[in-house]
């Protein structure tokens, strides 16, 4: 089984940029029109797209609903959608539009009942985003952190029917400074639903790090990475990290 390179487009104000541990402040402008890298990511082989409305997680409503429409537009591939869903209303509104996926962040945490009721009515179709700064879940764009750990909230909620949890390590968002491979393959190893990492891919290193820590796995799921500044900064190309993300391929050492 292949891992899944998941390609970040996070959006702000319209365009395309990257975050250094989910400061609005310290955003780093990669397109001013998002659809650029969205085909780029597409040509080069990616097979699904994660596109996060970074205002959106703020407001706790869609505010990039143009640019997130455009790339729909654009899109060959599955394109899966996280910031400011809040209601069934919100979700059904992407996923009749063409979102694949719908991510929900705070809702899990917020209103647990939203997520059962989402994954209820659209099987297969809503994934749970678990946003951790020192192993506490944060919510509302990272700007509030709850007192449930990242572990404990992905065993309340991973009965509900979802798709898949996707784990961030806030403090390692943007940083290129790796991602958190074992705190990742320690949750994986809890649950019974697919976990996809998120936070501080800096390079092949890292992908084949965490494809020997998915083949390792007893029990439980590592199903794909999210990456995004290591691609823009030319650090990883889609080629390389298709080909360290496949584990039939992975060096056993």
């Amino acid at each position: 089984m292949t891992l899944t390179l998941y390609p970040a487009i996070d959006l702000k104000d319209g365009a395309c940029v990257r975050l250094q541990r989910g400061e609005m402040a310290a955003a780093t402008l990669y397109a001013a029109d998002p659809v650029v890298p969205a085909r780029a990511f597409q040509d080069a082989g990616c097979r699904w797209l994660h596109v996060v409305d970074l205002n959106g997680a703020f407001a706790g409503r869609s505010v990039n609903a143009t640019a997130v429409a455009a790339i729909l537009a654009a899109s060959r591939v599955p394109v899966q959608l996280g910031g400011g869903i809040r209601d069934l209303a919100a979700i059904e509104h992407w996923l009749t539009l063409g979102i694949a996926r719908v991510i929900l962040g705070s809702a899990a945490v917020k209103n647990p009942s939203l997520v059962r009721d989402a994954a209820r009515a659209f099987p297969g179709r809503i994934a749970v985003g678990i946003d951790a700064r020192d192993g506490l879940v944060a919510t509302e764009g990272w700007a509030e952190t709850s007192a449930l750990t990242a572990e404990d909230l992905a065993l309340r909620i991973q009965d509900a029917g979802i798709a898949a949890i996707i784990f961030t390590d806030i403090g390692r968002d943007g940083m290129l400074t790796g991602v958190n491979v074992s705190a990742t393959a320690a949750l994986a190893a809890r649950l019974d639903v697919p976990v996809i990492a998120s936070g501080g891919v800096a390079g092949v290193e890292d992908l084949t790090a965490l494809t020997r820590a998915a083949r390792g796995l007893e029990h439980g799921q590592i199903e794909g990475v999210i990456a995004g500044r290591a691609l823009y900064d030319g650090r990883l190309d889609v080629a390389t990290a298709l080909a360290a993300l496949d584990r039939r391929c992975a060096d056993p050492a």
